[in-house]
């Protein structure tokens, strides 16, 4: 959620950074800045009568020792109509206080200036390409084929025993999974992050401070008679550790990491481009989020991103990195990097990570804040990475590595999968 008070002093530059997003409720802005304008009002007002009467209060403590009733009783009838209008102006003051606030919560974040305008995938820049797209012979299959002639991944007993999207991993595909999952962790405690294991159902609270509400309620399974949200990342039960937490200057940056499977109403459209493992409503993800100074948070994202292309280069995965263009982005990211890995047999690029810095739009919901030297406390910025989410990760692997004798192990997974091959 924007700053009021950013919005109210920089005004065009609000609209021009909104415009990248191809946001144009401008309008939006000015009701804003009108609502807070009556708000400061009806505040000042307030304190001003409260004032009063606080003085008056006084007043007839010092006339009732010197005696003096008849003027303690006119004070008390002025007192008793200052306290009908500080009611009144308390009630209005709320009223216009969750009216600005449901105005605010419209506003998307502001995008970096680095962020191209563009209103698609296809206006994203690629920044950076790595590695050798393999050559696969002229038999080569798709991983859902692969998946049942290794028996390793049953799609249709998940449709049996759930619905579609929700896959059955067996064998070898279970120990490909799990081995994925320690070497993320692994490797994400090796860089310094702390594991967490958080729960899989948030409250409405936890959903509003990562700004998935009021926002992607329709992409999130809800359990109506507890009023909980299962995840659809880990993003939102981590960063929620700091919900109303105000952190020490000199413990920045936060880090931490925590496997979880990750649950997303989105997928429900057919065709190639989400056969398999290619889109699925519940899959396995580690993520990595970071709590920063707003002073290095862009230099953390930059670590973020190398970390993350750490991990598929270990992978032996051909990647590339695209910036996202404002149309692109989600509502609440200021920059975002996407990692995409070449799907061979596919012949296609596969989103596998997303690295954002959401700058002060988290923490100024989750009312989180660092205190420095001074003593003063001030927004904290947030980031958050995929590192890595597991479906189509497991889905180059499969149809990158295929050969007559089966599917190679990357070596890297070896020790974690204790098998070379999938044959």
């Amino acid at each position: 959620m924007l700053q009021i008070n950013y919005i109210r002093e920089n005004k065009e530059q609000v609209l021009a950074r909104l415009a990248i997003k191809n946001f144009k409720n401008f309008n939006l802005v000015d009701e804003i800045i009108h609502l807070d304008e009556n708000r400061r009002q009806t505040q000042s007002k307030l304190d001003a009568i409260s004032a009063e009467a606080n003085l008056a209060a006084k007043q007839v403590g010092d006339l009732m020792r010197q005696g003096k009733k008849e003027a303690v009783e006119v004070i008390k009838i002025n007192t008793s109509a200052l306290k009908e209008q500080i009611k009144t102006l308390g009630d209005e003051l709320t009223k216009l206080e969750e009216q600005l606030q449901q105005q605010l919560v419209l506003l998307p974040n502001l995008p970096h200036i680095s962020v191209p305008k563009g209103v698609g995938a296809d206006d994203n820049e690629i920044i950076f390409e790595h590695g050798v797209k393999p050559t696969l012979a002229t038999n080569a299959l798709p991983h859902w084929e692969l998946a049942v002639k290794y028996d390793i991944i049953d799609f249709e007993l998940g449709n049996k025993i759930t619905g579609a999207g929700f896959p059955v991993y067996k064998g070898k595909g279970a120990k490909l999974q799990r081995a994925l999952i320690n070497f993320f962790l692994d490797r994400a405690e090796a860089a310094g992050y702390s594991e967490v294991q958080p729960p899989i159902l948030v409250n409405e609270a936890s959903g509003f401070g990562t700004a998935q509400l009021p926002d992607k309620e329709g992409q999130m399974y809800h359990v109506g008679l507890d009023n909980l949200y299962l995840i659809p990342t880990a993003e939102v039960p981590i960063t929620n550790l700091y919900r109303d937490v105000i952190v020490k200057e000199e413990d920045l940056p936060i880090k931490n990491c925590g496997y979880t499977p990750c649950f997303r109403r989105e997928a429900g459209s057919y065709g190639a481009h989400v056969r398999g493992l290619n889109r699925l409503h519940q899959f396995d993800k580690v993520e990595i989020v970071q709590v920063a100074h707003p002073d290095q948070s862009y230099q953390v994202h930059d670590e973020m991103s190398k970390y993350i292309q750490n991990l598929l280069q270990a992978l032996e995965l051909p990647y590339r990195v695209l910036r996202l263009c404002g149309g692109d982005m989600s509502s609440h990211a200021a920059l975002t990097f996407d990692m995409e890995v070449w799907c061979a047999a596919q012949a296609r690029w596969l989103e596998v990570s997303s690295v954002s810095n959401f700058e002060t739009f988290q923490s100024n919901r989750l009312k989180l804040r660092f205190k420095g030297k001074e003593g003063k406390a001030q927004l904290a910025h947030t980031l958050n990475g995929s590192a890595l989410a597991l479906p189509r990760i497991v889905a180059s692997l499969l149809e990158n590595n295929q050969t007559e004798k089966g599917i190679r192990i990357p070596k890297v997974l070896v020790p974690y999968t204790k098998f070379e091959w999938i044959d």
